[in-house]
């Protein structure tokens, strides 16, 4: 299993619920394991970030029993709320970063901070703007504002690379 791999969106169609003390996630019109569905070593991002949207955090995939059941292998990057019929995306970003707090769900309701796969078309719409991302890949991104209400990003790169498919998460907006 890759440490990560080059897609951003795997997958995302149907709804998922969670059991937490077994860490089985149960889907409703999903394909896990079915062609480009998913595999074991992605990470499942459980909601949805954004304004009115509800984000529950994220977790590597251990095991995938059907198109519609899977295992995760912790729910140490999830924030405790129930997730039942959520929606989902599935991405190949560094596991590190679901154990890093900064960009954890227990991270939520301070800074905003996120996992971004980048393409070279994300990597120059951003060039000026706020965001300003100066590489291809795996980049964390967090917004905060300054008590003048002045947007602030800072970007981090954390695996440089090309080759990079983005999905419905291309590159951040401010909200």
């Amino acid at each position: 299993m890759a440490l990560w791999g080059n897609n951003d969106n795997v997958g995302s169609a149907g709804t998922v619920s969670l059991n937490y003390s077994t860490g089985v996630v149960t889907g409703t019109g999903t394909s896990f394991g079915i062609d480009g569905g998913c595999a074991e070593g992605d990470v499942i991002r459980f909601g949805t970030r954004g304004s009115g949207n509800t984000y529950f955090g994220d977790a590597v995939i251990v095991s995938i029993a059907s198109s519609e059941s899977l295992t995760i292998g912790s729910t140490m990057g999830l924030s405790g709320a129930a997730i039942s019929g959520v929606d989902f995306t599935v991405s190949q970003l560094p596991k590190s970063s679901i154990l890093d707090s900064k960009y954890s769900e227990a991270s939520y309701g301070t800074d905003d901070s996120f996992v971004y796969g980048v393409n070279t078309q994300g990597e120059g719409i951003t060039s000026n703007t706020e965001y300003s991302l100066t590489h291809e890949g795996w980049v964390g991104v967090t917004t905060y504002r300054q008590d003048d209400g002045t947007l602030r990003v800072k970007t981090e790169t954390l695996v440089a690379m090309s080759g990079i498919t983005t999905g419905s998460i291309a590159y951040p907006t401010a909200e």
